[in-house]
């Protein structure tokens, strides 16, 4: 996409209060184009077990009457309500030639069935493509589009082979959630709890309609819609048991979310769910597809590292990767957290869908073929003063790559040791460092890759100083400050490093417990400045692994008590320049709540303990246990030199 396409500040607003973040978006134009769109409300479109899913179909129109003729359609499957996700970009792609669907997934809103999460959407989808693409107003080319969930459910038609599909552009898409995003090394996403108390909301809000539709009494749908604004209470309660809280009122969302929390993955409770593209490569249909993400994004390693680097090496269709410096699903505003951008780290997401499409749809020749297949932006070089809006002017640019991971990125190895140091240094002999993980006092989480999180914590770029007004703060400490986090930091750099690509740390850790977990952040730590005297430390990535599933989260292996294994914690890529004088820091410690659950270091089964236990964990820096983390680093150009 070049840099005509990303002009500023998406012209979409913010939806309705309903939705909480920034989705696929509308158009300045929309209420212009009304007259030029024809809309059939709830169209019940049948499936293959003659249950019928609600569709509203907005056709191209002149005075407010549909066209004759036949048009491209465009599919978006929601589990959101699709009245409320139409306004954003429905008027916009029908006035401009495209037959657009909107549909509510089965069980939610309007449509028949019970919803289970996933489960249903390549079959749904399947059905519904075939439908489509033998109406009399579609020319039998049908694109999808939709975030998150709805990228989900692009995904799962793309591996269930749907007919007419012709190309897609999944946004921020679920998949592969048995690795990363529901579980994660085998610890549990806690987003999750959270996205289910909410009923399902995108935002972790309070949503009484999709109450009302999940209850199996609906006297019980207002307890249900509340119970989100209990979610700290629960989640200090955990683990969650079956009809031990109002969520037994809606027991296909309580089946879904425990069966996912007692799950470690690579079982059929998560492969069945039909969205596992790394596993099923063979099976994806053979098409062009713009995978979009953000470094800050729930779903950024498996958009990024699974499912464009997979489909490009086993498809033939073009396969194009765009990262922003996004917060989930948030492609239209340039800031992330707390750290602030260049104005067009912002993309008008409409225009920019519309050029895909028109192309691959219409057959317009508008470049998007001969376009560079991966375009990143790189985080930094903004300087670090404080904006209008209190945030911290990161900066960056644009840059366009012919391939993800960059081949010319140098994997440097940065060691840790024991007085704290981070370098390119090999360790020296040394006794382990021991600390205690308390699981009833866990490290908070601040920032992050993180979706649906409501209250739990703030995604994107946070300074990792705790504020009393958290939940999960009792104080206003740096994290650095707790003794169950260690500190490896560089010197302050004598000049630019760019680091882009996967992030993997390989920990030599033990505990004397059957279990534990290990995590691990990354931290850009910026020098004092007269806009922020105490600095700023911002948390770039992180990652954690459940240790009974260091080999693999399809088998369970207990550790042995005090025996040093070597962990591999793969965090979510990223893209930035740590500026001259900064610090290169790595957090290593045992838990990030409420980003994942919290490990009881018992062994007894996930979501099932009644006990837990202090671990006395142990981190290894010593020759034969080299602790390090493995950064790619881009050799800086010429005039950087």
């Amino acid at each position: 996409m070049p840099p005509a396409s990303c002009p500023g500040q998406a012209a979409r607003g913010l939806l309705a209060a309903l939705l909480y973040l920034w989705l696929p978006g509308g158009s300045a134009r929309a209420d212009e184009a009304q007259d030029q769109v024809a809309l059939s409300r709830d169209v019940m479109v049948p499936m293959r077990d003659g249950l019928s899913l609600a569709t509203d179909i907005y056709r191209p129109a002149q005075g407010g009457k549909a066209l004759g003729g036949r048009f491209p359609a465009l599919l978006m499957r929601t589990p959101y309500s699709k009245e409320v996700r139409a306004p954003a970009f429905a008027s916009y792609f029908a006035s401009r030639g495209y037959v657009v669907l909107l549909q509510d997934v089965r069980g939610r809103y309007k449509s028949q069935g019970r919803w289970r999460p996933l489960y249903d959407d390549g079959h749904d989808g399947y059905d519904t493509a075939q439908w489509i693409g033998q109406q009399p107003w579609c020319d039998g080319r049908v694109g999808t589009l939709g975030t998150s969930y709805e990228g989900a459910t692009q995904q799962a038609l793309a591996l269930a082979r749907a007919p007419f599909v012709k190309t897609m552009i999944p946004l921020f898409s679920m998949s592969d959630v048995s690795r990363y995003g529901a579980r994660h090394n085998g610890a549990f996403e806690l987003r999750w709890f959270n996205w289910v108390f909410s009923m399902g909301d995108p935002g972790g809000q309070p949503n009484l309609a999709a109450a009302v539709r999940a209850a199996s009494d609906p006297a019980a749908a207002p307890a249900l819609a509340d119970l989100v604004n209990h979610v700290p209470d629960y989640l200090r309660a955990l683990p969650l048991r079956a009809g031990t809280t109002p969520l037994k009122f809606a027991p296909d969302y309580e089946k879904w979310l425990i069966e996912a929390m007692s799950h470690g993955g690579e079982d059929a409770v998560w492969q069945e769910m039909g969205i596992e593209v790394a596993d099923h490569l063979p099976d994806y249909k053979d098409i062009p597809v713009y995978h979009v993400t953000g470094w800050y994004d729930s779903w950024a390693l498996q958009v990024a590292n699974l499912n464009f680097v997979g489909l490009r090496e086993h498809k033939k269709s073009p396969q194009r990767l765009i990262v922003g410096p996004w917060t989930h699903s948030r492609p239209g505003v340039s800031y992330s957290g707390e750290a602030q951008f260049t104005a067009d780290a912002a993309i008008d997401l409409n225009a920019f869908e519309q050029r895909w499409f028109d192309h691959w749809l219409k057959g317009v020749d508008n470049g998007v073929e001969r376009e560079a297949p991966v375009r990143i932006y790189v985080m930094g070089g903004g300087g670090g003063h404080k904006t209008p809006e209190g945030r911290v002017f990161v900066g960056g640019h644009w840059r366009d790559e012919q391939e993800w991971p960059l081949s010319r990125a140098k994997v440097s190895a940065y060691y840790l040791h024991a007085d704290g140091v981070l370098s390119s240094d090999g360790p020296a002999p040394h006794a382990p460092v021991t600390y205690r993980f308390d699981p009833h006092h866990p490290v908070p989480t601040l920032g992050g890759n993180l979706s649906s999180q409501g209250v739990l914590a703030t995604a994107g770029a946070v300074d990792q100083r705790c504020r009393p007004e958290l939940w999960t703060c009792a104080d206003s400490n740096p994290l650095s400050a707790r003794d169950d986090v260690l500190v490896f930091q560089t010197a302050p750099l004598a000049r630019d490093v760019e680091v882009t690509g996967r992030l993997i740390v390989k920990l030599w850790g033990a505990s004397d417990s059957p279990d534990t977990d290990f995590t691990a952040k990354l931290i850009d730590v910026y020098p004092p400045t007269t806009d922020f005297p105490g600095g700023v430390e911002f948390n770039i990535g992180d990652s954690i692994v459940r240790a009974r599933y260091r080999n693999g989260t399809g088998r369970a292996e207990m550790l042995e008590p005090d025996k040093p294994y070597e962990f591999t914690i793969e965090m979510y890529p990223t893209a930035l320049v740590f500026a001259r004088g900064h610090r290169i820091r790595l957090d290593i410690s045992s838990s990030n709540f409420p980003r994942f659950d919290v490990n009881p270091n018992t062994g007894e089964p996930l979501n099932d303990n009644r006990r837990w236990r202090v671990a006395e964990n142990s981190v290894y820096l010593d020759p034969a246990h080299p602790s390090r983390i493995l950064l790619p680093v881009i050799a800086p150009s010429p005039a950087q030199r």
